[in-house]
């Protein structure tokens, strides 16, 4: 019996279950994969003229594939006008991230046809900025618009190959997993790689000792961040010898990395010769540790832990202001999908009208600021806010309109989670 089970062949090529990595059995013969994509191959030339079924439109109804490409009338200006209206303030790091995108798309739908032609590089992006500024919604945003292949990793849960951790490659395998395991797209995607200062390395010198979770992420980011063949694990994980794995082109992903870099105003302020805590006023300290971003040079991102390699495989880089008691303003209320747009839209669905006085705007923003989270900040108070009133108002057919105003909102924080964060 055992001799029996090692002799299945594939009725077409003669390969064994040993060496086919699928053997499809039918009544009285079995096919391997590697012929199953050869009779795919002729039926595609035969039917369709070498064009794949999927790409033209079915009788049936089928779609045609998508192909990722820069839409038409599209200019870096309406990119921005487009982000305007879900993100706030940040005008010069929505130029720069326009601009960049906008090339590299633009680079896409226009592929040199001659060898001699000019070869456009693609610019990958660097964004620094206090949490909560805005960095992870600008990708997401402007992937949404161009309708392209996006995802969001964390640098910290990668580790040098053959480390407890996840390799590099995971990065990529998530990028498939969201179109569907098509190369093609992928290929044309955006990576939005968060936290890159946690794999900083200690110190501007190189290590003596193996950094498996710092410098050795980095090193292995250079030839996938410039544009190389990857062997991606489908699945993620770790590549195994019996896993089968597929061949990415990262020649053409954007990737754009984003982290904090909390305490490159030190290095920035070190360069500049100038002090950013001394006898002077708090408040004009404040500022000018503030405004130091703005002078943010890849000599600053070196100097705080990233190899030389990485950062000239992140050829733009930019920064995102610390949001101030204006613009958590305008966040609570400007953008399409604002907190309180969200807020008004749940009870509106109870059939409940819900409205928030003015002087409760000042409150919510003035207390955000307290917290230093940034944008998230606004969340976590309007949840404490509105806990109880979710709770309660929900099936209670006499409500129509509920009001939130600056006593009624003092009065859920105060006693609770605020106390407990300022006492953090």
């Amino acid at each position: 019996m055992r001799g029996k089970k090692q002799d299945v062949l594939c009725s077409f090529c003669g390969r064994g279950k040993s060496e086919a990595l699928v053997l499809v059995a039918g009544l009285n013969a079995h096919i391997c994969e590697v012929c199953i994509e050869q009779a795919q191959e002729i039926v595609s030339e035969e039917l369709y003229g070498g064009v794949p079924p999927e790409t033209k439109s079915s009788p049936k109804g089928g779609k045609a594939k998508k192909e990722f490409r820069l839409p038409k009338n599209i200019t870096p200006r309406k990119l921005k006008e487009h982000l305007d209206h879900y993100v706030i303030g940040q005008d010069q790091a929505k130029k720069i991230i326009c601009v960049a995108v906008y090339n590299h798309y633009k680079r896409l739908s226009h592929p040199p046809t001659t060898p001699d032609e000019v070869q456009i590089e693609k610019s990958n992006l660097l964004l620094v900025g206090r949490t909560g500024t805005g960095k992870t919604l600008l990708a997401k945003t402007i992937a949404k618009f161009l309708d392209v292949p996006f995802t969001i990793v964390d640098a910290t849960v990668f580790t040098q190959a053959g480390y407890v951790g996840e390799d590099v490659e995971s990065i990529l395998s998530r990028l498939l997993q969201v179109c569907d395991y098509d190369v093609a797209a992928a290929e044309r995607g955006i990576v939005y790689i968060d936290e890159m200062d946690k794999i900083a390395r200690k110190s501007d010198n190189p290590s003596i000792t193996r950094d498996v979770s710092g410098e050795g992420v980095q090193q292995a980011m250079l030839k996938m961040l410039e544009g190389t063949d990857v062997m991606v694990p489908p699945q993620g994980g770790r590549k195994h010898p019996e896993q089968q794995l597929v061949k990415l082109n990262t020649e053409n992903i954007l990737f754009i990395c984003g982290g904090a870099f909390d305490g490159i105003e030190k290095v920035i302020a070190r360069r500049m010769n100038s002090k950013v805590i001394g006898f002077n006023n708090k408040e004009n300290s404040r500022i000018e540790e503030e405004d130091l971003l703005k002078y943010i040079t890849h000599i600053d991102v070196r100097r705080f832990g990233m190899i030389p390699e990485l950062i000239g495989r992140l050829p733009v880089v930019t920064y995102l202001k610390p949001l101030d008691l204006e613009a958590m303003k305008r966040i609570l209320t400007e953008p399409h999908n604002s907190l309180i747009r969200q807020y008004q839209h749940l009870f509106l669905l109870e059939g409940i009208n819900l409205t928030f006085t003015d002087d409760v705007i000042d409150y919510l923003a003035t207390t955000a600021l307290e917290y230093e989270l940034g944008a998230r900040g606004l969340r976590s108070i309007c949840e404490a806010i509105m806990t109880d009133a979710m709770f309660e108002m929900p099936g209670m057919k006499d409500i129509k309109h509920f009001v939130i105003d600056r006593e009624y909102a003092k009065s859920k924080l105060d006693g609770g989670m605020l106390e407990m964060l300022r006492a953090a």
